[in-house]
């Protein structure tokens, strides 16, 4: 299992927390040292949709100008932003061979990776 996400994010904090405490092992990729390739944003587009993807209420987001805001409509323009800009990708992303979750979900963990 793998892991995406900031190590000093809390969402992914809580999600490494429920992880460890339920010994479920995972590797971690941290955006903010190791970027994000556009296949993967691709990969996990198909199965989340890119719209999903973006974090809208954090405050990367929100920093941004509405211009830039507005232009992103496309699964293009979102790929372009979500890698200049990673800290806007909702976390943490974790995929397995049969899961792909964004975000946490105490119910979603537990139903799909216990």
């Amino acid at each position: 299992m793998k892991v995406y996400g900031i190590k000093n994010c809390d969402t992914v904090k809580k999600a490494l927390r429920w992880l460890d405490e339920h010994h479920v092992r995972y590797e971690f990729h941290d955006f903010k040292k190791q970027g994000i390739s556009l296949e993967k944003l691709q990969e996990w587009a198909s199965g989340l949709g890119w719209e999903s993807l973006i974090n809208k209420r954090g405050t990367t987001w929100k920093k941004l100008d509405r211009e830039t805001q507005d232009s992103i409509t496309t699964p293009e323009a979102a790929f372009k932003l979500l890698q200049d800009k990673t800290s806007i990708i909702k976390r943490p992303v974790i995929e397995d061979d049969h899961v792909l979750l964004s975000g946490f979900d105490e119910v979603a963990y537990e139903e799909k990776l216990s």
